[in-house]
């Protein structure tokens, strides 16, 4: 029966278009914030998720963010070791010739 209460209660407060936070949904329904911290969390989620600030989602979105970013950098310092690999190859060349021409005057 309470968990409907709630559940009813956060539908009105969003068709209210007022702020949906835990604090006024349990105002709605007639019971505590901490009733719903404590008893119904799973509710207590949904009533985040509707605000944004999932603790879960932002996790999840920092870590895949955080993946994402570490595989950017290894490419980056994968072909900035190849460059350099690259500009030396390049400059041994170039003294090669630098010789040669030299010989050659």
């Amino acid at each position: 029966k309470t968990v409907e209460g709630i559940e009813q209660a956060i539908a009105r407060v969003q068709q209210a278009q007022g702020k949906v936070s835990i604090s006024a949904v349990a105002k709605e329904a007639g019971v505590t914030p901490a009733l719903i911290h404590n008893t119904y969390p799973d509710l207590a989620e949904k009533i985040r998720r509707l605000v944004g600030k999932a603790t879960r989602s932002q996790r999840d979105a920092k870590h895949d963010t955080l993946i994402r970013e570490r595989q950017i950098n290894h490419a980056l310092r994968q072909e900035l070791a190849e460059s350099r690999a690259d500009l030396a190859k390049l400059a041994s060349i170039n003294q090669v010739l630098i010789n040669e021409v030299a010989l050659l005057k």
